[in-house]
C-alpha cells in the first residue's frame, strides 16, 4: 500500500511536469519557466532524482542565457546518474533511463556549441552516440538519431565512422507499413 502511494506522488509530479512541458509548447515560456521553477522549489536540490532529472531538462529548454540552459541540462545529466547508479530500480525505470542519456548528451552538445566551446561539445556528441544503442527503433530513436548525425555534422564529427563508438551510419528514418 505505501509503494502504491509513493508512486501515485511520483505519478502526480510527473503529470504536472507534463501539464507545464504544453504550455511551454504552447507559447508561453516565461510561464513555463516560472512554474518549473516552483515545481522545483517544491522537490528540493536533493529531491527524488526522476523528477529532478525531468524538471531540469526542461528547465534548460526555458532558458534564454546559454550558461543557465547549460547548468540545468548538467542537473538533468546528474539526476539522471544518480538513477543509474541504483536508484532506478525501486522506479523500474533504468531502461527508460538509459534511453535518455543520448538525448541528454545531445543537449549537452548543443549548449556547449552555442557558448563556442566545440571540442566540449565534441565529447557530449561522441557520448549520445554512443549511447544510442539504448534508443527503441521508434520516432522518438529515429529522431533522436537523426539529430545526433546532424550535430556530428555541424561538428565535422562525420557520421560515427571510425569514432570508436560502434555506432556505425544512420540513414533516414524507415518508413513502418
Amino acid at each position: 500500500m505505501t509503494e502504491r502511494q509513493g508512486q501515485t506522488a511520483s505519478d502526480a509530479v510527473l503529470t504536472r511536469i507534463g501539464q507545464v512541458v504544453m504550455l511551454h509548447h504552447a507559447g508561453d515560456r516565461e510561464e513555463a519557466r516560472h512554474r518549473l521553477l516552483e515545481l522545483w522549489t517544491e522537490i528540493g536540490e536533493h529531491g527524488d532524482p526522476l523528477h529532478r532529472c525531468t524538471l531540469a531538462h526542461y528547465l534548460a529548454d526555458t532558458q534564454d542565457d546559454p550558461d543557465a540552459e547549460l547548468a540545468w541540462d548538467l542537473r538533468a545529466l546528474t539526476a539522471a546518474e544518480e538513477l543509474v547508479d541504483g536508484r532506478s530500480a525501486e522506479y523500474g525505470q533504468l531502461a527508460a533511463v538509459r534511453a535518455l542519456y543520448p538525448s541528454l548528451h545531445l543537449n549537452l552538445a548543443a549548449d556547449y556549441v552555442k557558448l563556442g566551446r566545440r571540442e566540449a561539445a565534441r565529447s557530449h556528441v561522441r557520448r549520445a552516440r554512443g549511447a544510442a544503442g539504448a534508443l527503441g527503433d521508434d520516432t522518438y530513436g529515429d529522431g533522436i538519431r537523426a539529430a545526433i548525425s546532424r550535430m556530428e555534422l555541424r561538428l565535422g564529427e562525420g557520421a560515427g565512422e571510425g569514432d570508436g563508438s560502434g555506432g556505425g551510419t544512420w540513414g533516414p528514418p524507415r518508413q513502418r507499413p
